[in-house]
C-alpha cells in the first residue's frame, strides 16, 4: 500500500537571535522552535494532510507569532482541505486571522509571514503558496537534474548581478491595513517515488539550486535533511532555515 513520509527540520541559522518560522505536518506543529535532527513521521496515502512552512516577515514585529498563528490552522482545518477552492479559502481565512490578532495587540501591528506546502491527496498533490518560500519538486534519489519549483514566488526580480532579494510582494498580513491575498494553488498528479521540498528561503536563498538538486540525487530522508541543513550553514546560515521532504513511497 502506498503511504507518504515527512522528514523535517527547523533551525534559526547563524545570524538571527530566534527562529521566526513555523512548520505544520498533518496535525503536528512546531512553531518557532528549533529540532535537534531531522524528524521523519509516516502517513498512509489517501485522506487530506497538510505540509506546510510559514517564514515570519523579519524586521517586523511577531514573525514567529504570525507563522505560528498559520500553521495552527492549516494543521487544524487540514484534512478538509480536498481541492484547490477549499485551499484558496484556507490561505485567505489565514490572512484574516493574522490581521485579527494584530489589531487586538498593538505589539504586533504589522506582522506578517509568508506560507508554503502541499495538500497530499489520494492521486492529486495541491500545491499552494504566498510569499517567497518555495515548494519543489526534487525527483527521484539517485536522479540529478530533475530539481523543478512548482511554487510560484511573490517577489520582484533580483538586482543585477544579485542571485535573490529579500523583498515580497504579498504575505498573509504585514500591513498596518487589512490586504487582501491572491494565494498560488495549483495541482499535480501524485507519482509514486517523487519527492518534493518544501522550505523557507533561508535554505534557498543562501544555497544554489545546482548544490540542492547535488545534494536530493545522493541522498535521501533524514540524511538529505541534513546535509541541506548543513549547506545552509556552511554558506553562513544568515537566515532561520525550515525544511520539509515529502516522498510517496510505494512499497508493492
Amino acid at each position: 500500500m502506498p503511504y507518504i513520509t515527512v522528514t523535517a527540520l527547523s533551525h534559526p541559522g547563524l545570524v538571527r537571535d530566534h527562529n521566526e518560522d513555523s512548520l505544520a505536518v498533518g496535525p503536528w506543529t512546531l512553531c518557532g522552535t528549533m529540532t535537534e535532527n531531522p524528524q521523519t513521521l509516516g502517513f498512509p496515502l489517501g485522506n487530506p494532510l497538510v505540509v506546510a512552512v510559514a517564514d515570519g516577515i523579519g524586521g517586523q514585529p511577531g514573525g514567529e507569532v504570525a507563522s505560528g498563528l498559520v500553521v495552527r490552522q492549516l494543521a487544524e482545518v487540514g484534512s478538509s482541505l480536498d481541492g484547490e477552492q477549499a485551499v484558496h479559502d484556507a490561505l485567505n481565512a489565514c490572512n484574516r486571522a493574522v490581521y485579527a490578532a494584530a489589531e487586538h495587540d498593538p505589539e504586533l501591528a504589522t506582522m506578517g509571514t509568508t506560507v508554503a506546502g502541499v495538500v497530499v491527496l489520494g492521486e492529486e498533490l495541491l500545491v499552494f503558496n504566498v510569499g517567497d518560500s518555495r515548494v519543489l519538486d526534487v525527483g527521484r534519489s539517485g536522479t540529478p537534474g530533475t530539481l523543478r519549483q512548482v511554487s510560484v514566488d511573490d517577489s520582484p526580480p533580483p538586482a543585477p548581478g544579485r542571485r535573490t532579494t529579500s523583498i515580497v510582494t504579498q504575505a498573509l498580513g504585514g500591513a498596518l491595513r487589512f490586504s487582501a491575498v491572491t494565494p498560488h494553488v495549483s495541482t499535480l498528479p501524485i507519482v509514486g517515488g517523487e519527492r518534493y521540498l518544501v522550505c523557507s528561503d533561508g535554505l534557498t536563498d543562501p544555497v544554489p539550486e545546482d548544490t540542492l538538486d547535488d545534494i536530493l540525487a545522493a541522498h535521501d530522508g533524514g540524511r538529505a535533511v541534513f546535509e541541506l541543513w548543513k549547506a545552509a550553514i556552511d554558506a553562513g546560515g544568515p537566515d532561520n532555515i525550515t525544511l520539509a521532504l515529502i516522498s510517496v513511497v510505494d512499497d508493492d
